[in-house]
């Protein structure tokens, strides 16, 4: 094969290498663009979290108010949430203490078994002895981010005590603005 001979039968159209360039930069101009603008709206975003979490929950606090109404109808509220997610550094422990206190049915155990057909009425209890008999058992805990969220808000709203480090635990107010439409 000869190099020179085969160059001579690809046929390279140059004059639109200028539009092709010229499209590549507006690209990049482009690319650049949108990463300026998510960081301004990471920055608005951070901005939105201070009023909402903290000044305006403070100035309220302050003043001793939980809620008002501007001039121009909108209903401002400041309430308290909650946000939960379990570290994976504390999942068996976690897990641990929610079966200790009578929590366990929150969490979802799900056990995959692999069989060849028709061998679909074996489970939950059989992970263990499955495993002993050879079988490829998976095994999946988890408790849902919501489930945990609702339940870490039902326990402290009723006075029981929550592992702030077992559940990733975070309570905080957060201004509610209600416009009228």
């Amino acid at each position: 094969m000869n190099l020179e001979e085969e160059s001579k039968k690809v046929h390279i159209d140059t004059t639109r290498l200028g539009d092709l360039s010229s499209k590549c930069n507006e690209l990049l101009t482009l690319q650049k663009e949108i990463e300026t603008q998510e960081e301004k709206l990471k920055n608005l975003k951070a901005q939105e979290s201070n009023l909402s979490e903290q000044v305006i929950p403070n100035i309220m606090s302050e003043i001793g108010m939980k809620k008002f109404t501007l001039e121009d109808g909108t209903a401002v509220e400041v309430n308290s949430f909650y946000s939960a997610k379990i570290p994976v550094a504390h999942t068996d422990e976690a897990f641990a203490w929610l079966r200790e206190n009578g929590h366990g049915d929150i969490i979802k155990n799900n056990v995959s078994l692999s069989f060849g057909k028709n061998q679909d009425n074996e489970a939950k209890d059989l992970v263990a002895s499955l495993r002993e008999r050879g079988h490829n058992v998976k095994q999946a805990q988890k408790v849902e981010p919501m489930t945990l969220k609702a339940f870490v808000k039902d326990e402290i709203t009723n006075g029981r005590n929550v592992p702030a480090n077992l559940f990733g635990l975070y309570v905080g107010m957060k201004t509610k603005l209600k416009t009228k439409e």
